[in-house]
């Protein structure tokens, strides 16, 4: 009995290295940061700035964009240097510094300018930080790790928009005020990392120069590798901004303080489903795990698009959580499924730069389509590109036993 017990242990979660748990925890706070400004942005930006929805569409788009594209420069670097904590530490140094910004801002180019910053120490920090979970996971427990990871980012997901709200009723629905808050869990996110985050002495990085994306690398990273990539751009593609869900919900008639409660319902299931999720595509394969993630984005997707109610506008976010959950540590376990080793960092930068791509496109056209034909045609055609993309996945071949 006590050997079954201590062959569990070392499996799964359980068994997920230090460094991982440490960046966990630093992801938890600084989305604590974020969530707390994420969850007010839209409404602060139409209902404040006089913002339309598609100038809400195209902030967000290129802000996610910029994210996406920085990392594929963040992950080469972080391939050439060996140097995953120094890139990942000055990324989430630059998005704390960024904090401060948002309640000074008057009009939507400052926001964007503020959002654009933000998501570049975004970029900088993702490539680097899930190249390095990838270096000190063993690979039978890789997926486990991406959602435990994923998990404790959603936890910090789940606390900034109640914090938020609890501020927002102490203030008085004094928006700025409360934006000034986001700034403490943000500096307590780069200390975390600064003392809690631990590299591995050697790497097998590549340290030759050149262009961050060259064609010999792009050669060895193999057919697998670009049928995910393909998947997931389709993928992104269903996948707008959080803030439409925010919208819908307030469209419907919930309480401007009560506005971050739609990330919170939707973090919640997001958070309980990450780690069970990756745990159970480490034993059956991604692909079973991912299709049922992308059933859900439909169905989401349905629901939003018909209901007119704030009831049914928190049940679509919460079925977009059962989305998030199946699906977006998945993703990254496939992209380190299929990258060599040595290029991985690099691996994670196209990921991001052709899913980030697709992410302005796709939030660009919900705010186009939200601005001209309304909520229910912005989420019809992300269910579209759900079934795209779910048609896609059965071309991607999983290196997991049953995949």
């Amino acid at each position: 009995m006590s050997r079954a017990k201590d062959a569990s242990a070392n499996t799964g979660w359980r068994a997920t290295p230090s460094t991982v748990w440490a960046l966990g925890v630093v992801s938890l706070l600084m989305d604590v940061s974020s969530e707390m400004i994420h969850g007010l942005l839209p409404v602060f930006l139409v209902g404040t700035l006089g913002a339309s929805a598609a100038t809400l569409g195209m902030i967000e788009g290129v802000a996610e964009a910029t994210a996406s594209i920085t990392k594929v420069f963040s992950g080469w670097l972080s391939d050439r240097l060996g140097k995953r904590k120094l890139l990942a530490m000055f990324g989430y140094g630059l998005g704390a510094l960024s904090k401060p910004l948002f309640p000074l801002a008057v009009n939507p180019a400052q926001v964007l300018a503020i959002r654009f910053a933000d998501r570049v120490g975004k970029g900088i920090r993702g490539a680097p930080r899930d190249a390095l979970i990838a270096d000190v996971t063993p690979p039978e427990i890789r997926g486990a790790a991406f959602g435990l990871r994923q998990a404790l980012d959603t936890v910090g997901a789940i606390t900034g928009p109640l914090i938020a709200i609890g501020l927002m009723v102490l203030m008085v629905n004094n928006i700025r005020a409360v934006m000034w808050w986001a700034v403490v869990p943000a500096i307590l996110a780069v200390l975390a990392m600064a003392l809690f985050v631990k590299e591995p002495e050697t790497h097998a990085m590549q340290r030759n120069g050149g262009p961050p994306v060259r064609v010999s690398a792009l050669g060895r990273l193999g057919a697998g590798y670009w049928v995910v990539i393909a998947v997931a751009v389709v993928f992104h593609l269903a996948r707008f901004s959080e803030a439409f869900l925010i919208l819908k919900a307030r469209d419907a008639g919930l309480a401007l303080g009560m506005t971050p409660i739609v990330l919170v319902v939707m973090s919640v299931v997001y958070a309980v489903l990450s780690i069970p999720a990756g745990e159970l595509s480490d034993k059956v394969g991604r692909k079973a795990v991912l299709a049922a993630g992308l059933l859900a984005l439909i169905v989401a997707d349905v629901v939003l698009a018909s209901v007119h109610t704030v009831t049914g506008a928190l049940v679509g976010a919460a079925l977009w959580g059962v989305h998030m959950g199946l699906s977006q540590g998945l993703l990254s376990a496939m992209v380190a499924d299929n990258a060599p080793a040595d290029l991985r960092g690099t691996a994670f930068g196209v990921f991001g730069l052709t899913t980030g791509l697709a992410v302005l496109a796709a939030s660009a056209i919900a705010g186009e389509l939200w601005q001209h034909l309304g909520p229910t045609a912005t989420f019809a055609t992300g269910a579209v590109f759900a079934g795209l993309a779910l048609g896609g996945l059965w071309l991607v071949r999983t290196k997991t036993p049953a995949g």
